[in-house]
């Protein structure tokens, strides 16, 4: 069974950044692609980026590209986001997701970690 943990969020204050990691167990992570979501209360659960098997990113929704970047390395069974020139509004809880393909609803992954709290304030 793939088990999923995110890790590498904390406070930060603005324009710092942040490094997220989401690594996974019992099975290979080659076998999926791996989407980034963002989370706050109140509100609907957003993709942020996703990679797919070959190692190609897409974005799934509209954040600021130029701050955010995903990347795997599968010798590591680990996907990470980077998130430069962190911002108030990146504040939130931050899930990886795994599925065969990639896609912006969240309800089509079948596999989450518990997420990782990004609280980005002076």
């Amino acid at each position: 069974q793939l088990q999923l943990e995110e890790s590498g969020g904390g406070m930060a204050q603005p324009g710092r950044s942040l490094r997220l990691s989401c690594v996974a167990s019992g099975l290979s992570l080659d076998s999926y692609a791996i989407g980034w979501f963002r989370q706050v209360p109140g509100k609907e659960r957003e993709g942020v980026l996703c990679i797919s098997r070959g190692g190609i990113s897409t974005y799934v929704a509209d954040f600021d590209k130029g701050r955010f970047a995903i990347s795997r390395d599968n010798a590591k069974n680990t996907v990470y986001l980077q998130i430069n020139t962190l911002k108030p509004e990146d504040t939130g809880v931050y899930f990886c997701a795994a599925r065969s393909t990639c896609s912006s609803w969240y309800l089509r992954y079948e596999h989450w970690g518990r997420g990782t709290q990004v609280t980005v304030s002076s």
